[in-house]
């Protein structure tokens, strides 16, 4: 790897600089990989039978043993998990015996029904809120205004996702039964766990996107735009809020991530068939190959998004990012 990053760097910036994000999307790829293998290996006694339960006779759990192959060499175990995900083979559910690609496959288009409109819905409106209290707040204008967008957000941003769920349940769908209380209705079902996820995200990039604004408004391009007359448009939209954005997209990355993550719990809330409700229940019944391969679709999850915002990061400002030391 050390060797096509110099070719790269011969052949100029970009290359070299999308070699190293290459590679370490791959180490980390292969940590990844390894640590979910060593899961079932590290746990005390015996799996298929911690799974299975004491009572499930010892044929069914020779037999499940046998399937899972882990009565093989440690070794032959590890590079044939590897070689099964290369071919896109997660394993076998201990329980139910179906392939845990297809339970992924099954459960994953749920999980993205929730945290891609949260996170839509997060930038919707962390972006124009924090850029108009920006606007409004600077020079230590309107303290007042500062100081309730200051505490609602941090209180906001405070709230665990799933107490702010149970809220949202109790209070909206029981009290008032605008929304349905659990389960997929159709899109009402969509609004209660979208804003549990999107709420407290939206809060924290909200303070972000002020700060920054804040910060690219005292520069000197800004002052030079507004003695150029500028309309008060297009000095805020044109030219303080693309160089805001660096932080905030760094930080929208991250959120996204935490948003999929959170969604273990919310569903566990909403009765939601996503792949959140569906880990829980495999570590509750220590279904450890399913528990295996949801981690690994967590994990790389992780991994795309990070990659993509070093990209992002690299167009809007390629000077700092590209030519790093």
């Amino acid at each position: 790897m050390t060797g096509v990053v110099a070719v790269a760097r011969k052949a100029g910036p970009w290359p070299a600089f999308l070699a190293r994000r290459l590679g370490r999307v791959f180490l980390s790829l292969w940590v990844l990989m390894t640590a979910a293998f060593l899961m079932i290996q590290l746990i005390p006694g015996d799996p298929v039978r911690a799974a299975l339960g004491m009572t499930a006779p010892a044929e069914l759990v020779n037999a499940r043993r046998a399937a899972l192959g882990l009565d093989d060499p440690l070794w032959q175990q590890y590079f044939g998990y590897l070689g099964g995900l290369f071919r896109g083979d997660f394993g076998t559910s201990m329980l139910s015996g179906q392939p845990v690609g297809e339970i992924i496959a099954d459960r994953l288009p749920a999980t993205l029904q929730l945290a891609l409109p949260a996170f839509v819905v997060c930038i919707a409106f962390a972006i124009p809120l924090g850029l108009t209290f920006a606007v409004l707040t600077r020079g230590g204008r309107r303290r007042g205004a500062e100081l309730a967008f200051t505490s609602t957000t941090v209180l906001f941003a405070a709230i665990p996702e799933f107490l702010l769920a149970v809220a949202l349940v109790a209070y909206f769908a029981v009290r008032l039964g605008w929304f349905p209380v659990a389960g997929q209705e159709g899109a009402g079902s969509l609004v209660l766990p979208v804003i549990a996820l999107a709420l407290g995200p939206a809060s924290t990039l909200s303070r972000i996107v002020r700060v920054e604004t804040l910060s690219v408004l005292g520069k000197d391009f800004i002052r030079t735009a507004r003695a150029k007359r500028l309309p008060a448009r297009l000095v805020y939209l044109r030219h303080a809020l693309p160089n805001a954005l660096t932080a905030t997209l760094t930080l929208g990355g991250l959120l996204l991530i935490s948003m999929v993550a959170g969604t273990v719990l919310v569903e566990n809330v909403f009765a939601w068939p996503g792949l959140g409700s569906t880990i829980s229940q495999s570590i509750l019944q220590k279904d450890y190959p399913l528990v295996q391969g949801i981690v690994l679709v967590y994990g790389t999850g992780v991994l795309l998004v990070n990659l993509v915002v070093d990209l992002l990061l690299a167009v809007l400002d390629p000077r700092s990012t590209i030519r790093e030391n």
